[in-house]
């Protein structure tokens, strides 16, 4: 019932940009969110798009992420500028709640970020 596919990752240097897509049917089912695992940490949760685009981002990303979704609601977007090393990570996409918590116990590949200086 789940179909996502993480997309954008790749290596950039301290400062730069990136766009991570996240793509499939579920994406116009429910509420999306994006999450990151830093090596040897747990996955916390970056940033979520609500439905009539209530917006969260976690207080580290704030002025620098921005999550959006198309008009087709088939994919949502994480922009990510002003990259630092702390943002390395592998990124993934899940379904949420109106509470902002994961609809399921479910984890794609995702896309790895890496940022070096």
């Amino acid at each position: 019932q789940i179909h996502l596919e993480e997309s954008g990752g790749g290596l950039v240097q301290v400062g730069g940009s990136l766009r991570l897509a996240c793509a499939g049917r579920t994406v116009g089912q429910y509420n999306m969110g994006w999450f990151r695992q830093p090596p040897g940490k747990e996955r916390e949760l970056v940033a979520s798009i609500m439905w009539f685009d209530t917006l969260y981002y976690q207080d580290s990303v704030k002025g620098r992420f921005t999550i959006s979704r198309d008009n087709t609601k088939t994919t949502v977007y994480l922009q990510m500028n002003s990259l630092k090393p702390e943002d390395t990570a592998v990124y993934y996409c899940a379904p949420m709640s109106e509470q902002n918590y994961p609809v399921f116990d479910w984890w794609g590949q995702g896309t790895q970020v890496t940022v070096s200086s």
